[in-house]
């Protein structure tokens, strides 16, 4: 259930953004070591993840309490877990374990609160799928 919270705040905090939140944007995106902002998404991409992170949350809610074992669920819970280990992993360069920019304020903020927050996520999403207690 806590994975289910955790991808609804994260929906919820990308439609606070796409409404034009301010909170926590600016350490939401990775800056180069100049600290100059990377990506600019537009209002509708950020709606976008939001819906994304969404149906991730039903993935979750689907599989655990509604008991869902369906082909679909499956395979698309996998693919999350890819999805949020891969950017754990991240890019070699500005995110992930393994990046080179580690002096900015994203860079801090990723080391420390994104890269355990999605790695923890992946590991949740094959507990979901495994339906490990």
């Amino acid at each position: 259930m806590i994975l289910t919270y955790i991808l609804l705040i994260l929906a919820l905090l990308h439609f606070y953004w796409a409404v034009g939140g301010k909170f926590g944007l600016d350490y939401a995106l990775p800056t180069d070591a100049k600290g100059n902002r990377l990506l600019n998404p537009s209002t509708f991409m950020t709606y976008v993840v939001g819906f994304i992170l969404l149906s991730f949350a039903y993935v979750t809610y689907s599989r655990l309490h509604v008991g869902d074992e369906s082909i679909v669920i499956i395979y698309a819970g996998y693919g999350v877990s890819l999805l949020f280990f891969l950017r754990t992993v991240g890019d070699f360069n500005l995110v992930g374990l393994f990046k080179k920019v580690k002096n900015t304020e994203f860079a801090k903020y990723d080391t420390w609160v994104y890269v355990p927050l999605f790695f923890s996520i992946s590991l949740m999403f094959i507990n979901v799928l495994w339906k490990i207690s």
